[in-house]
């Protein structure tokens, strides 16, 4: 191999050996978002957040969650409290920011040490499905912060979301496998069906992107898992004490342990702020009637999500 000759200092053409080893900052910047730890944007196993379904608009919808879980997230929990990151990067030695290595690996080091710190108590992530936002939670109760704002939206009546539909806790995600779910809600469950705590329940199933799981099987298995944690839970479509939510989005499984879930019209933002008194019974007497342990016909949004999927999963086949 012919030897390539190195042009000498001061010739035309060359440049220091410092300028040709030096990278645009922004590219060694670029590397170092690449590599942020414990920055997922995808939902996946071990989260925790809310699952808001939205008409269309999922940009809007977005905006509209950030600021409704602001307004109710700091009644509950105070002011998010912030790091100025930004202002730790730039104190540093100005020799550093002429040497891209140096200032790459301290860009990462500090990226590294300060994740928590980065985390927002409310980010949005790929959900996997059209028309589903889902909104990672920190330091939050999601069942405990929903169930506020419906509460206090079915109280005074006052639309706050003109695109989100529907807002439901996730308070764990596992793979959407029937042995991965059914080993994972054995522990998950225990806050409320482990003896000597029951209770009586219902179960809700909704899968988005899946075909690979039985509606009916899910709901057996789980069902079975709360009978054995407690033979004195009882189902109940009624009026239960809790309603059980299963969310399959994709090969993850979303869950979550909800209460008034009839009353709260099944956790539609647009619908609690009309509900009037009686309404709550009358749509257990429907749900009643269906005899299943997820009973009640679909709502108008339910329907317009079917046909949504049933024209994915037709695109996903012609693919």
């Amino acid at each position: 191999m012919a030897a390539v000759e190195t042009p000498p200092a001061g010739a035309p053409g060359a440049a220091p050996a410092a300028s040709r080893k030096r990278r645009p900052k922004a590219q060694y910047l670029h590397a170092a978002k690449r590599a942020r730890p414990g920055g997922s944007r995808q939902l996946e196993p071990g989260m925790c957040g809310i699952l808001i379904t939205c008409n269309m608009n999922e940009r809007k919808c977005v905006a509209e969650a950030y600021s409704l879980l602001g307004e109710y997230g700091e009644q509950l929990y105070g002011p998010e409290q912030f790091t100025d990151q930004d202002e730790s990067r730039l104190s540093g030695n100005e020799e550093d920011d002429d040497d891209a290595e140096t200032a790459l690996k301290k860009e990462v080091n500090q990226i590294r040490t300060s994740t928590e710190q980065k985390l927002r108590r409310f980010q949005s992530v790929e959900s996997g499905a059209n028309n589903v936002v889902f909104i990672r939670t920190l330091g939050v109760e999601p069942e405990k912060l929903v169930h506020h704002i419906l509460q206090d939206m079915k109280a005074t009546k006052k639309k706050k979301t003109r695109v989100i539909l529907r807002m439901l806790p996730v308070s764990g995600t596992c793979k959407a496998f029937l042995e991965d779910m059914k080993q994972y809600s054995e522990t998950f469950f225990e806050p409320w069906f482990k003896s000597p705590r029951k209770g009586t329940f219902q179960i809700v199933y909704k899968a988005r992107n899946n075909s690979h799981l039985s509606r009916e099987e899910v709901i057996k298995e789980l069902a079975g898992v709360v009978g054995h944690l407690n033979p004195e839970n009882k189902v109940d479509l009624s009026n239960p004490e809790f309603t059980i939510v299963v969310g399959i989005i994709k090969n993850i499984c979303c869950l979550s342990v909800v209460k008034d879930y009839i009353l709260f019209r099944k956790y539609n933002l647009q619908e609690v702020v009309k509900s009037k008194e009686g309404e709550g019974q009358q749509d257990a007497s429907k749900v009643s009637q269906e005899g299943d342990l997820d009973g009640g016909k679909p709502t108008e949004e339910e329907k317009v999500e079917e046909k949504t999927e049933v024209a994915e999963a037709s695109d996903n086949h012609k693919d």
